[in-house]
């Protein structure tokens, strides 16, 4: 089988089977991937705001209706307690549990968003040419926690995460050109070069996700990341709040032809 070009309900179901596990850069070319966060619906509101006032980390693609295991346009079809490959549950911003699945959580007063990720706009990159090295070294994104503050929106604050990919300058100007016709998947680079500037000490151990090999000429350049509610989560302490496994991606079933203007 062809994760690549596999269609994402395929996948989906291959993951709610527990048949296909892992990070899922590289999967389902032509679609887009998201970001998950579920959460109580005394939450949702604030939440949603945050979203909004977010946008280079937290472009908000969908939104499910209260109780509901599915949503509107991103996955009609789907089951948001069963089709990603990993979870985290947090309480009160304790990470607490990584199951499989939460149908033993999920009840109808939850309310679940979908986010946009930057690998959806991975295969416009590698189309073009551009290197995507974690997926060259076969495994999962780095993803930093940086220095800079998301704007708050009720109990929901903290700093926005990144995640990187290295490449030559004139490399970074391409990739900038292509990933602006994907704002709602993060869009440009929010900073490239120098990781210190945007306080990340140690480039080789990222906060979530693996290390990649960054060669001579290259640069380190950084994407608003998903993960930004993970970490979001652990200063708001919501009594709950699921989300996805870093890496671990929810596979819509609209093209990212979509999203390309």
């Amino acid at each position: 089988m062809n994760l690549q070009t596999e269609h994402p309900s395929t996948l989906r179901k291959l993951i709610s089977e527990g048949t296909l596990t892992g990070h899922t850069s590289g999967m389902a070319e032509g679609y887009i991937q998201a970001n998950v966060v579920i959460l109580p619906s005394a939450y949702a509101y604030d939440f949603l705001k945050f979203c909004f006032r977010n946008p280079k980390t937290c472009p908000l693609l969908d939104v499910s209706e209260k109780g509901s295991t599915h949503f509107p346009f991103y996955g009609k079809n789907a089951n948001i307690t069963s089709e990603v490959a990993q979870y985290r549950v947090y309480r009160y911003g304790e990470l607490v549990e990584s199951p499989v699945n939460i149908k033993h959580l999920f009840n109808d007063d939850m309310v679940s968003f979908l986010i946009g990720c930057s690998f959806t706009f991975e295969h416009a990159l590698l189309k073009a040419g551009l290197p995507i090295r974690h997926i060259e070294e076969e495994h999962n994104v780095p993803m930093y926690v940086t220095n800079i503050p998301a704007a708050p929106s009720g109990q929901f604050s903290g700093n926005i995460t990144v995640s990187m990919r290295p490449m030559t300058m004139q490399q970074a100007i391409k990739a900038t050109e292509i990933t602006a016709h994907f704002k709602n998947v993060h869009g440009t680079p929010i900073h490239i070069g120098d990781p210190s500037e945007i306080g990340i000490e140690n480039i080789t151990q990222p906060d979530f996700g693996e290390p990649v090999t960054i060669k001579e000429n290259e640069v380190p350049v950084f994407w608003g990341c998903g993960v930004t509610p993970q970490s979001v989560a652990l200063d708001a302490k919501p009594e709950l709040m699921v989300t996805h496994a870093p890496g671990h991606m929810f596979i819509t079933d609209v093209p990212d032809s979509q999203l390309s203007d």
